[in-house]
Formats: C-alpha cells, structure tokens, sequence
C-alpha cells in the first residue's frame, strides 16, 4: 500500500511539509509506504473546462500535473496540504486539484487534507480541500480533531502539540482504513457499483 502526499504550499521545506512529515512518519509506522510531492513554485495554470483529459487520463499542459498523474495510478490513498492565503486555500493548489481531479479516476480510494495556518481561515479551507474527495467517491480520512497545524514557520508547526497530534492520528486512521479496505476485498467484499453519471442543471 502507498500513500501519496502533495505539498501544496510554496516551499519545499515549510509549515505545510512539517506537517506532512508527520503524517508520513505514523503511516511508514503503520506500514504503509508513503511519497511527499512538492507541487513546485512555478505558476500552475487552472483547468480550461476543455475535456482533452477525458480522452488520454492526462492535461494537455505537460507539468506538475501529468508528473503527479503517473504517480498517482500506482497509489492507494492520497493528503492533499496546503497553506491558508487569504482564508482560503492557496491557488496554486487549487489549480493543481481542480486539473488533477478532471484527469484522474480516484473512486474508491482514500483522501485526506491537511491544512497549515497562521491563525484563521484553516476551516473554510479544510472544507474546501474535502469536496475534492465527496465528488469523486473517495473515503475521507479524519483524525482526532479537523487536520490542521498553526505556526508561521516549521518550527513552530513542530510546536503545536495538538497539530502533530492531529497529523499523527491522521496517518494511523489512514494506514487503519487501507488495511480494512484491503481485509474487504481480500473478504470478497466489493465496491458497490458504479452508475453511468447523470447529469442536469437547475433549468431541466
């Protein structure tokens, strides 16, 4: 079983990595294996609504977006972190989501997010970061509080007790929910069937 973590914020080695760190360290733990994926600092384009993904799994922009996709066929779950701007998420990895989410099918796997913060805006974003996982079927992954650090540099993410609580917590419910999705199948217990989507609008 692997795990993937995508360090959404803009520095390789800050405040959202701290708190990654963590939660890779409770799933290699709990013996699951586990890869930080640095979004980057370059610009990251949004999606374009173009729907040329559909056809090929991959975003006709050949960037983090395309590296990130052939990783994530091989993984079993997935935090996505980033750091609050603004009280919301930052855009870089709003972007990398709202691309990555159109490309790839990521039914029936394990999703989890963790948000870093300096004081507020942690909620809305952790909200934010969960509606990824709802639309697409994933188990979402929770903790023993909303997976969220506070601090202005890593160090101070280090400090924050009940953080690195948080995110210890996380990676072993994590690691816990794998190994019982893995039991089921093993079980003979399968996904439940999927439907051709329907889709309206509010005007049909």
């Amino acid at each position: 079983m692997k795990v993937l973590l995508v360090n959404g914020g803009p520095h390789a080695h800050g405040c959202t990595d701290a708190a990654l760190q963590e939660v890779a360290k409770a799933l290699e733990e709990n013996g699951v294996e586990t890869e930080i994926f640095w979004v980057g600092n370059d610009p990251v384009a949004g999606c374009l609504g173009c729907g040329a993904c559909k056809k090929t799994g991959r975003c006709f922009r050949d960037d983090c977006v395309n590296k990130f996709m052939e990783k994530a066929e091989l993984a079993d779950g997935f935090v996505f972190g980033g750091p609050v701007h603004f009280a919301s998420a930052a855009g870089a990895l709003i972007s990398f989501m709202d691309r990555v989410f159109s490309c790839g099918n990521f039914e029936g796997k394990v999703g989890a997010a963790v948000v870093s913060c300096r004081r507020a805006g942690s909620t809305a974003t952790f909200d934010e970061i969960n509606k990824y996982f709802a639309i697409k079927g994933m188990p979402i992954v929770t903790s023993n509080y909303w997976n969220m650090v506070h601090g202005n540099t890593p160090d101070e993410v280090r400090q924050d007790l009940e953080g690195m609580q948080t995110m210890r917590m996380l990676g072993r419910n994590m690691a816990w929910l794998m190994k019982c999705i893995a039991a089921g199948k093993a079980a003979g217990v399968d996904r439940p069937q999927s439907e051709e989507k329907i889709r309206t609008n509010f005007i049909r």
